[in-house]
């Protein structure tokens, strides 16, 4: 009985307990460190920042507002990205393989966010957004290659060729990143740590600066629910129900690459989050949009900001980079839902 009425409440509640997951994850990710922070000491930092009381010294203020809190903060909101991006191009590709790493989308991503770093360049009309508008654009244009190239092979997008496809992207850019590194001075050379996925010693302008990528792209998202529902069951049934599948196609895509590529311009390349996070959420919410969409950018928050934690203290006083962790968990995972699918 009482089973029975846990298992109703977390249905009619199915935000509830994740949403109390991530906070519990937020506050121990800003308590541990070199330096150990007791919860009370974190809440007194809090004041102290927003009414101007004096409850801590200045160094622990400094430790928790400065340096803890937007490394969090960017871990939740890069998971979310990706882990949103993954269900966009899982919806729409009907590839329960597709992300934003399999896919070579977050390596054209860095190649947009080299380039600009490479040629120091300022759009005119964006300017502080140059880096992530660059990224997102050559995530797109990687996508859109990438597509073209498949349907050449296979016009069904075969989870097989799709692959396959993606490494030859992936592995395109990754020459392109070599080049350019090659050629570049010291200052660029320490991008090899960023691209191989680092939150650590970004301010809180990243998380700013995240932060309207993802709310636009969440509501764009959420707005066509409706239509990713819909297309799941094939572009045929799609077009019996009257949807554009054309517009509706380039939207998700489109949509999820600024997801991507943003991301990627703050914390350079995390593989598998987009892949690993959708994956379980499906299992534990079924396929509806409506639903899937929100508590995986929750799950993908949780499972980025466990992951740097895990990459802090796992060979503690040095730190992994995060990229590093997410592929030790991932990899295995897309190793064991690709023999799942070839099962089937």
């Amino acid at each position: 009985m009482l089973r029975r009425f846990i298992q109703r409440f977390l249905n009619k509640n199915i935000f509830l307990l994740p949403s109390f997951v991530l906070l519990l994850l937020f506050i121990l990710g800003v308590s541990i460190g070199s330096t150990s922070i007791p919860f009370y000491s974190i809440i007194k930092s809090f004041s102290d920042a927003f009414f101007k009381t004096n409850f801590v010294p200045d160094d622990i203020q400094t430790i928790v507002m400065n340096i803890r809190v937007p490394r969090v903060l960017l871990a939740g909101l890069v998971g979310a990205c990706l882990s949103l991006a993954g269900v966009a191009f899982q919806g729409i590709l009907k590839n329960p393989l597709a992300d934003p790493f399999t896919l070579g989308v977050s390596s054209g991503a860095s190649v947009g966010a080299v380039f600009v770093l490479y040629f120091q360049i300022s759009l005119p009309i964006v300017t502080y957004f140059t880096l992530p508008v660059v990224s997102i654009l050559f995530g797109f244009f990687t996508l859109l290659l990438l597509i073209v190239f498949v349907r050449k092979l296979d016009r069904s997008l075969n989870v097989e060729t799709l692959i396959l496809g993606g490494i030859i992207i992936s592995s395109f850019c990754s020459a392109l990143l070599s080049l350019f590194i090659t050629f570049s001075d010291n200052e660029l050379r320490s991008v090899i740590g960023w691209l191989m996925g680092n939150i650590g010693g970004r301010g809180i302008q990243y998380s700013i600066t995240l932060l309207p990528f993802l709310i636009l792209s969440f509501l764009i998202l959420f707005s066509q629910n409706r239509q990713l529902d819909a297309m799941t069951f094939g572009s045929t049934n799609a077009i019996h129900l009257g949807i554009n599948v054309t517009k509706v196609t380039y939207l998700i895509l489109f949509t999820g690459s600024i997801l991507s590529g943003a991301a990627v311009a703050v914390s350079g390349t995390i593989g598998f989050v987009g892949l690993v996070v959708p994956h379980y959420t499906r299992a534990i919410v079924g396929s509806l949009h409506r639903k899937l969409l929100p508590l995986s950018m929750i799950n993908g928050a949780i499972f980025l900001i466990g992951s740097d934690i895990i990459s802090r203290v796992i060979l503690a006083p040095r730190e992994l980079p995060i990229g590093v962790i997410t592929s030790l968990i991932g990899a295995p995972i897309f190793a064991i839902i690709l023999l799942q699918l070839k099962k089937k």
